[in-house]
């Protein structure tokens, strides 16, 4: 409840640094530092193969592999920080041609159908994660492994998207009835 607080708390804004004060701005911040170094895991990964097999006609036969399941853990990990700090995927040129009341309708609208998105998604992703799980499903290629090991972050993921669109929310309701501004690239 700590983290919804300081999430739902009308001050805090976008542009403040989450890591202050802000316990779930901080999870999404230490989220994103997991990402980025299991980017930077897959980069020494792949550039290893890569000298391994010109040099000794071998490599490791599971990179493929491993670099597939680091970009869905990636993309997972970073999405409720992108969603946070207002550079998700958007379209905003609608957004800058209506009047500024219908931009603001407009985002609050979008972030009521995100919330309900995102629970729906995680509703399913918990269900595909126990009856995996349940079931003893298995991942055979290179390496071999339950199934709900890959499935697990997906309803973490849109449950944190689910609680992030629900601070925007929050955020637009105190705000001026105005455009957001933090990620608009046109006008």
């Amino acid at each position: 409840m700590v983290i919804l607080r300081g999430c739902l708390a009308p001050s805090c804004s976008l542009g403040e640094p989450a890591g202050r004060g802000n316990p779930f701005g901080r999870a999404l911040n230490a989220l994103a530092i997991v990402a980025a170094l299991t980017l930077l895991a897959m980069v020494v990964m792949v550039s290893a193969d890569i000298v391994l097999r010109n040099l000794t006609r071998t490599g490791f036969p599971w990179a493929n592999e491993v670099s597939e399941y680091a970009l869905y853990v990636m993309t997972l990990l970073t999405a409720p920080w992108l969603l946070r700090r207002g550079q998700h995927v958007r379209i905003d040129l609608v957004l800058v041609l209506v009047p500024a009341r219908v931009a603001w309708l407009m985002e609050a609208l979008a972030d009521g159908l995100g919330f309900a998105v995102c629970l729906v998604m995680m509703r399913y992703g918990i269900k595909m994660t126990v009856d995996s799980a349940v079931l003893g499903s298995i991942t055979i290629k290179n390496l071999v492994f339950p199934e709900w090991w890959m499935l697990w972050p997906l309803p973490v993921c849109f449950a944190l998207l689910a609680i992030e669109f629900l601070c925007r929310f929050n955020r637009l309701m105190h705000s001026p009835r105005g455009r957001r501004t933090e990620a608009t690239s046109v006008g």
